[in-house]
């Protein structure tokens, strides 16, 4: 059977993968075993997917980036230039910690901007957005912005990547493709 999916002649692709019709892996990437990529994902140079890691449908990877096990990226989630995630929350050279990952969540639409570093177990929400440079050290909800070290909400975010504005019905509108926002008790979501 012919695959659906283009790696460069560069790429590692071990045994056992799902890889998805239409992804691109590129120069110097390695692919670990069990791992699961979705559909129409690029996956940039020197890209490190360890196994058992998750990619859904059009996840887009930036190159130098390592995504380690215990993390799952849901569709159409972006990963900046040398992003980092982590996945063992005190990690030791002498004490071997393999099989104890913090699991790691990166909902559907969120973007993770470069060289920022994810600490394990905290989930970044839908549409989300990480600054580039900012280290997450907990949970970031839905549509959020978050920048700096550590990282603290800057803002709202439109899932067509605009700050939003609110207004004093919390009301705000995405100035590119016009969808209505409302914030109430602290949190965002997309009028319908």
């Amino acid at each position: 059977m012919e695959k659906e999916y283009f790696a460069h002649e560069t790429a590692v692709i071990d045994e056992g993968c799902e890889i998805g019709k239409g992804t691109k892996i590129w120069h110097f990437s390695h692919i670990m075993s069990g791992c699961k990529l979705g559909e129409q994902c690029n996956i940039g140079q020197n890209v490190v997917v360890s196994p058992q890691v998750v990619l859904g449908k059009n996840v887009k990877v930036q190159n130098n980036v390592s995504i380690y096990t215990g993390v799952i990226c849901e569709d159409d989630v972006f990963l900046g230039p040398s992003m980092v995630f982590t996945n063992v929350v005190n990690p030791r050279s002498n004490v071997n910690r393999r099989g104890q990952y913090t699991k790691t969540v990166v909902k559907h639409g969120a973007s993770i901007g470069a060289n920022a570093t994810i600490v394990c177990g905290n989930d970044i929400g839908r549409f989300a957005f990480i600054g580039a440079g900012a280290v997450v050290t907990k949970e970031v909800p839905d549509y959020a912005l978050v920048v700096g070290n550590p990282a603290r909400h800057a803002g709202w975010m439109s899932e067509y990547g605009h700050r939003l504005n609110f207004d004093e019905n919390g009301m705000a509108e995405c100035p590119e493709s016009h969808e209505k926002y409302q914030l109430l008790n602290g949190k965002v979501r997309k009028i319908e």
